[in-house]
């Protein structure tokens, strides 16, 4: 059935129908015929993720699952509109604390980040109704499983039986006030995630009642209550204050323990308005939205919920591993393989040492765990073993025995050394003098040290600060556990001990790429406002980057005292208020006034250093790159290991012997294929490198991995459909794709790793070429597809 349509709700379709003919990676829609009615197709439009970040935004519309219908006469309607896109605190410009303050208005409605899948309800017509998961609807896939929008439906449908109501009477009132209700399937029994839900918790949890509009427009949380409780929906927990700081002191409160009303939960969604922005506002810090719009960000909490979501990962990691022979049990499996960055916390270590144990000992426990069952029982049974006296015994181990650490007296500190851990570009120096100005630490640079033996007059340097000041920044990247381990032996003689307190920048996150990407455009765009390594023609510094990058030792918890994790991408101002708040967490100072806050950012951006190396001598020559590629912001390890587990006997091999490749590329043309002046292919070569020169680091692409590719010897990754990344940062990559010859297509690909040392890693392009033009033959190469994983990466000339 038809009904009217605002024109500005029709055009909003109509431009994302337009925008993803144009560019179908920013958006894609699929079509559906829609279960309560099959000659109504449906269509679910979907956006690239990553692009909600960037202002302006290249969409016509930030909602997260959008489905809308075709009436007669071409008009579209919106039939599903879920929320806006919303943001952690510090996310992006227009959520941090400062912002906020600015640009919203009370009151402001705290409600429980529930832990489970999203599902939408609205009315298909005025007697049916479409309940779909965020991006789909119906049977999960060809085996026709229960999808998250058919375990939604099958709570509905209890809730309409229980309130003697039925599907034409919930369709009748969406239909009429044109809503989407919103809601979050919590259902154990169907799919654990994170967080445990009871029974009388488990089903589906209202938190919204939207207008199916093209503007974001969402009912009070008082009018969604009322409306749970009358068609029998789980209420959300939630609670009201009147300003930003009652917010930010009352989340900061419920994060110290990670649990609100004795139950730990994932954070909160903050719901208020947008309000008039005052006259002095950054336009950094204001809301995509007009005065008056419903606005929501998000609160998180790291605890427990994100040690939890380690554990989940680490055993799906561990499983991972397993080969084929070794019938559910250990083999191949690995404690030493698992991800750095899941390792740093104490209990982490010892949840992966007991989990491989329990693996071994009962493995029929973790057959169902890859499909999100079971989760909960695992932990529960580790948190019942973590407090016996053999949990405690092991979890004193995970912390390698952090009293012993820290000498006699340990958990009573006098002074403090903050000890930034990191590569060079990660933001060290600038947060370090921030933090300067603004408490008053003692503050020294080891890139101020120029003599041939810098790390004992660094150390002299710090433990002669120590002796004026209760807190002093070692400036150093500290990469290296003797680093870290040259700081506690240099201030072991101080009483009471002294404090280390690690600002740690992470670099096992991310793919080392993404890391090297990052970091290099830091060095890049600092120019010579360093004591040292500065951007040149020679682009040394990109080289000194790889070396930081392999040479960097995890840091563990045992190390030292207490750590702030910094993230890597976070630009200055957020790197620095992430830093202040947890040295007022460690350190129990207080928290300092905005306006000092506001005057060290401006130091920091004004900053030079006083003392600099002299340049290299002008007129060296650059050296030749040996081959031009595409670095991709890949990690082989994460994408093949659920793909292949249990698949791949050489799979098992390559990680067993520690041959995946830990810096990945997709070479597009080697030096050697310059020579012969008169063949078509080294004149193609030479074009193609001269293009690869040009656009050297300075364009972003995107391309589609298709399959994975393997024989007895060497294993691939096929690359297509090379193509701009879509953003500002693209420039020529579109033309440079368009123009790369077709038989430089059929070859892209990355090396995963090689049998062994002997087999030479170009025999990955003969077998890619070999499968491309006739796949599998007689058994003699394998392949996987990989589902169309999409890939971001820049083209680089390359010396290794």
């Amino acid at each position: 059935m038809a009904r009217h349509v605002a024109p500005e709700d029709s055009a909003l379709v109509k431009d994302l129908v337009a925008l993803s003919e144009k560019n179908k990676k920013l958006v894609r829609s699929s079509k559906y015929t829609a279960p309560a009615d099959s000659s109504i197709t449906v269509r679910s439009w979907k956006m690239a993720e990553n692009k909600y970040y960037v202002v302006p935004s290249p969409f016509p519309t930030l909602a997260r699952g959008i489905f809308t219908v075709e009436q007669p006469g071409g008009e579209h309607r919106i039939v599903v509109r879920g929320y806006d896109k919303f943001f952690n605190i510090g996310e992006v410009g227009w959520t941090t604390w400062a912002a906020l303050e600015q640009h919203t208005a009370a009151p402001y409605t705290l409600s429980l980040k529930s832990n489970g899948c999203i599902i939408f309800i609205a009315a298909l017509t005025p007697e049916k109704l479409l309940i779909t998961s965020k991006h789909a609807l119906g049977p999960a896939g060809s085996d026709k499983k229960l999808s998250h929008a058919g375990a939604g439906e099958g709570w509905l449908r209890k809730y309409l039986t229980q309130k003697g109501r039925t599907e034409a009477d919930l369709a009748r009132v969406l239909w009429e006030k044109n809503w989407t209700a919103v809601a979050e399937l919590c259902d154990d029994s169907f799919e654990e995630h994170v967080l445990a839900y009871p029974p009388e918790h488990t089903g589906l949890h209202l938190h919204g009642l939207n207008e199916s509009t093209k503007a974001f427009k969402t009912l009070p949380h008082a009018e969604v209550d009322a409306f749970a409780a009358e068609w029998g929906f789980i209420q959300t927990a939630s609670t009201e204050l009147p300003t930003v700081a009652a917010v930010r002191a009352f989340t900061t409160e419920v994060g110290r323990t990670g649990a609100w009303n004795g139950v730990p939960v994932e954070g909160f969604v903050v719901r208020t308005q947008v309000a008039p922005p005052p006259a002095d506002a950054s336009p950094r810090s204001a809301p995509p939205y007009p005065p008056g719009a419903s606005f929501f960000f998000k609160v998180k909490f790291d605890e427990p919920y994100m040690m939890y979501r380690d554990w989940r990962e680490v055993t799906k990691a561990l499983l991972s591993m397993r080969g084929p022979k070794s019938k559910g049990g250990t083999d191949g499996m690995s404690v030493q393989k698992l991800p750095k960055g899941k390792m740093r916390r104490a209990e982490t270590q010892a949840y992966a040492r007991w989990v491989f144990e329990e693996i071994r000992r009962d493995p029929a426990a973790f057959e169902q765990y890859q499909e999100n069952k079971g989760i909960v029982a695992v932990r529960e049974r580790f948190l019942a073993y973590l407090a016996s006296d053999a949990g405690k015994k092991a979890l004193r181990h995970g912390a390698e025995s952090s009293e012993t650490a820290t000498t006699s007296g340990a958990g009573t500190f006098g002074k403090t050394v903050i000890v930034p851990v990191g590569i060079p570009g990660c933001g060290k120096t600038a947060v370090a003098i921030a933090l300067a100005d603004i408490f008053g630490f003692g503050h020294t640079q080891s890139d101020d040290v120029h003599v041939k033996k810098a790390a004992p007059v660094f150390l002299k340097n710090v433990t002669d600060l120590l002796k004026k000041h209760d807190v002093v920044i070692a400036d150093k990247n500290n990469h290296l556990e003797q680093h870290r381990s040259g700081l506690r032996t240099a201030t072991a003689p101080f009483r009471p001990p002294v404090r280390l307190l690690a600002l740690h920048w992470s670099i096992d996150d991310e793919p080392p790429a993404t890391v090297h990407r990052i970091c290099s455009d830091r060095v890049t765009q600092r120019g010579a406002n360093h004591q040292t390594l500065r951007a040149d023609a020679q682009r040394t510094h990109e080289d000194v980057l790889w070396r930081f990058l392999s040479a960097a030792e995890p840091l563990a918890p045992s190390e030292v005292d207490a750590v702030v994790e910094m993230e890597l991408e976070e630009g200055l101002e957020d790197a620095v208020r992430r830093a202040v708040a947890g040295c007022v967490r460690v350190l129990g100072l207080a928290d300092p006034p905005p306006e000092r806050v506001e005057a060290a950012l401006a130091r920091v951006r004004g900053y030079a250093p006083h003392v600099k190396k002299p340049d290299a001598p002008a007129g060296k020559a650059v050296p030749q790159p040996r081959y031009y590629a595409l670095l991709p912001e890949v990690e082989l390890q994460g994408l093949l290991a659920p793909v292949l587990a249990g698949t791949s006997p050489f799979w098992d091999k390559l990680q067993a012997g520690g041959r995946v490749a830990a810096r990945p590329h997709v070479t597009l043309v080697h030096q050697n294929a310059l020579h012969g002046d008169a063949t078509p292919e080294a004149q193609e070569a030479r074009g193609l490198w001269a293009r690869c020169a040009a656009l050297d680091a300075a364009a972003a692409f995107r391309f589609k991995l298709g399959h994975v590719v393997w024989n007895e010897r060497i294993m691939a990754v096929t690359v297509d459909e090379v193509g701009d990344a879509g953003d500002a940062g693209s420039g020529g990559a579109a033309e440079f794709a368009a123009a790369l010859p077709e038989e430089a297509r059929g070859r892209l690909h990355i090396t995963v790793g090689t049998r062994d040392a002997n087999v030479p890693p170009v025999e990955a392009k003969a077998l890619v070429q070999a499968w491309r033009r006739t796949g599998d033959v007689a058994g003699a190469v394998q392949s996987v597809a990989l589902g169309g994983v999409v890939a971001t990466g820049r083209v680089r000339g390359l010396h290794m």
